[in-house]
């Protein structure tokens, strides 16, 4: 299968490695996140949506998100798809609100664990939904997380882009 870059991106596919600017002569290539949310199914989560991708776009990097890209396909190919962009992607952010969390997102975080991406989570939800007060979520999520899980965790959209945690140090911000 041919990689292909993500839609709207001018840089090269997510699976062509980076080269630092000067050394080719050729810009270094901006990374590719791919939003994993349930966001766009509700007018109300809409607006948390644009707010979540323009904080990430602030740190540089291209942003795939599923409402955006998939409209008017028919839901298996939004499936295939997602799974594609997984793939291409440079690395996953995911809003895991809910009790329990949306299960398409849970896949897709599954599917980014099994090929080695690494994971960023967004939860502002106040309801806890562990059996532990050690983890907010399932413990399985935090089995595919660095140990310093709290680093990759999110609990505000004006976070997201905050230079001290993982994502913008991923992000080479």
């Amino acid at each position: 299968m041919m990689s292909m870059p993500a839609p709207g991106s001018n840089s090269a596919p997510a699976g062509t490695p980076r080269r630092p600017g000067g050394a080719t002569g050729r810009p270094a290539r901006r990374r590719v996140i791919y939003l994993a949310n349930p966001l766009g199914f509700a007018e109300s989560g809409r607006h948390a949506l644009g707010r979540i991708r323009a904080q990430l776009e602030t740190l540089g990097v291209n942003v795939w998100e599923p409402f955006a890209e998939c409209a008017g396909r028919t839901p298996r190919d939004i499936g295939r798809l997602c799974l594609e962009h997984i793939r291409e992607s440079d690395g996953v952010f995911a809003v895991v609100n809910g009790n329990p969390p949306d299960e398409g997102v849970m896949v897709e975080i599954g599917y980014a664990f099994a090929l080695g991406k690494p994971v960023f989570l967004f939860r502002d939800d106040i309801r806890t939904c562990a059996d532990t007060p050690d983890y907010p979520l399932n413990l399985m999520i935090y089995a595919g997380l660095p140990d310093e899980w709290r680093d990759h965790w999110y609990t505000d959209i004006g976070e997201v882009a905050d230079g001290k945690k993982a994502l913008a140090r991923w992000a080479g911000a």
